[in-house]
């Protein structure tokens, strides 16, 4: 498990990492997963690659819908976290599906600017990380998983998606080695 090379024409795109997503998981994997998120995306700005932040509005409609634990959302549950920062030029997207893909522009807006692989992280790692890799991977980029900046409410589900799911995908490592490979 560690990282080969990156695309230079690479993004990152940043899962779910809203107020009311990163008060679900064990808070000392949060912190832990946050923190090295916000490091690659200073690392992606820093070497004009784009980033891409990601929040999940609701669940996708259907016979699915579910409401709420607890009752309804508080008012700034989809706000990005903000440790995150903006920058004028990273990609805002705003999600109904567990995949940062279905539903949005984020392929085209990625295709426009010349993307050839992504590095996804965030919470969580067995939904919406784990379904926008597969789907980057279905689209043609290649991709780059850096396994301890995402988690999981469910520790077991992150382990079967990182040594399960991902090698078929994606390369995966670290946020020191993918950092590493970016300057």
């Amino acid at each position: 498990m560690s990282f080969t090379a990156i695309d230079t024409r690479s993004a990152l795109i940043v899962i779910d990492l809203q107020k009311g997503i990163a008060a679900l998981p064990p808070q000392e994997l949060a912190h832990a997963a946050i923190a090295n998120a916000v490091r690659l995306i200073d690392a992606f700005r820093s070497t004009k690659r784009p980033v891409a932040l990601v929040n999940v509005l609701s669940g996708a409609p259907g016979r699915t819908d579910k409401k709420p634990a607890g009752g309804d959302r508080p008012a700034d549950w989809a706000e990005l976290l903000p440790d995150l920062g903006y920058a004028p030029d990273d990609i805002r997207i705003s999600k109904k599906t567990w995949g940062a893909f279905t539903g949005t522009d984020l392929d085209k807006r990625l295709r426009n600017l010349g993307v050839t692989g992504v590095a996804v992280c965030g919470i969580a790692t067995s939904r919406g990380v784990e379904s926008t890799a597969r789907f980057a991977h279905e689209l043609g980029y290649n991709v780059a998983l850096p396994v301890d900046a995402m988690t999981d409410a469910n520790p077991e589900a992150h382990r079967r998606s990182v040594e399960l799911t991902f090698p078929w995908i994606a390369e995966t490592g670290t946020t020191d080695e993918l950092i590493a490979l970016l300057k």
